[in-house]
C-alpha cells in the first residue's frame, strides 16, 4: 500500500496529471489517518501527525510519485444571501453562535441543509437557495494561548 507524502493544494498543480481520484464529503476530508482506495483501484494510506483538511481539487502525492485528485462529494446545502453586507455578517454571527460549519463563497454563505436553521435564517430575512455541491467549510480557529500572544 502506498503512503501519502505530501499534499498539493488546488490551483498549485495540474489536476490532469492525476493517476487516480478519490471522492470524499467534507467530513471525510478532515483526517489524520485513514486507508483509502481511489476510483481506479489505487490503495493508499494518509497518515500525518496532526489532522489535515483536504479541499476539493487538492492532490495527494504518493510515495511512488503518483498524484491522486481529491474531489468533494456533492452534499445537500443551502446557499444564503442577504440584501446588504451588514445583513450577511449578522446571519454569519447567528450561524457561528450555533457552532454551524459555514462555507463562504463570494458574498454568500453555504451550510448543510437543516430545516431549523433554514427557518431561523428565513425569519431573519435571508434569501435561501437549496443546491447540491461540494461543501468546503471554513477551518476552525486555532484554540489556546500561544506564547507571545496578548502578553
Amino acid at each position: 500500500m502506498h503512503r501519502v507524502t505530501d499534499i498539493k493544494r488546488r490551483g498549485a498543480w495540474d489536476a490532469g496529471a492525476a493517476a487516480d481520484r478519490i471522492t470524499l464529503d467534507a467530513g471525510d476530508r478532515q483526517r489524520r489517518r485513514v486507508a483509502l482506495k481511489g476510483e481506479k483501484g489505487t490503495e493508499f494510506l494518509l497518515d500525518f501527525e496532526t489532522p489535515v483538511t483536504l479541499h476539493d481539487g487538492d492532490g495527494l502525492v504518493l510515495d511512488n510519485g503518483d498524484l491522486v485528485l481529491v474531489v468533494g462529494a456533492p452534499e445537500a446545502l443551502i446557499e444564503i444571501e442577504a440584501n446588504r453586507a451588514t445583513d450577511i455578517v449578522r446571519l454569519a454571527w447567528h450561524l457561528g453562535n450555533r457552532h454551524t460549519e459555514v462555507e463562504i463563497v463570494g458574498g454568500k454563505l453555504r451550510i448543510r441543509r437543516d430545516h431549523v436553521l433554514e427557518d431561523m435564517l428565513g425569519g431573519l430575512g435571508a434569501h435561501l437557495r437549496p443546491l447540491e455541491a461540494p461543501f468546503d467549510p471554513e477551518a476552525s480557529a486555532p484554540q489556546g494561548h500561544h506564547k507571545g500572544e496578548h502578553d
